[in-house]
């Protein structure tokens, strides 16, 4: 850099940014989603995040189809409607073992059970 003009080594710095970026994507050309989110520590928040969902819209649906309100659903469990909301939020990823209990309880005072079980890493995905 000793060699180019002052004025030239903003252009020559971010040339080198672009390079370290363009070689960082490139790593992740090929590879799968599930090395992706590994990669970037992420994996764990994302499974969490996609279980909280799946047993949220779960019990939403018990909810329907036994005409249950939050309110009734938040006396059943004893507990705040302000509870239930913040544990049926599907757009709140946040899986806090408070909110697993949470969801376990709204399960059971529909006459549901939780299951959580760990399969082999290379199994396919349940639809």
């Amino acid at each position: 850099m000793a060699d180019l003009p002052p004025s030239h080594h903003g252009h020559r710095q971010a040339a080198q940014s672009r390079h370290r970026e363009a070689q960082t994507m490139s790593t992740h050309i090929g590879s799968d989603f599930d090395d992706f989110l590994a990669s970037e520590d992420l994996a764990e928040e994302v499974s969490a995040a996609a279980l909280k969902r799946v047993i949220a819209w779960q019990i939403a649906e018990a909810m329907k189809a036994q005409k249950v309100s939050k309110k009734a659903l938040a006396e059943r469990m004893h507990t705040s409607r302000t509870a239930v909301d913040r544990a049926l939020d599907q757009n709140d990823p946040g899986m806090t073992l408070a909110t697993l209990a949470t969801l376990a309880s709204a399960a059971r005072a529909l006459g549901q059970r939780v299951e959580v079980r760990l399969v082999p890493e290379n199994s396919p995905a349940l639809a």
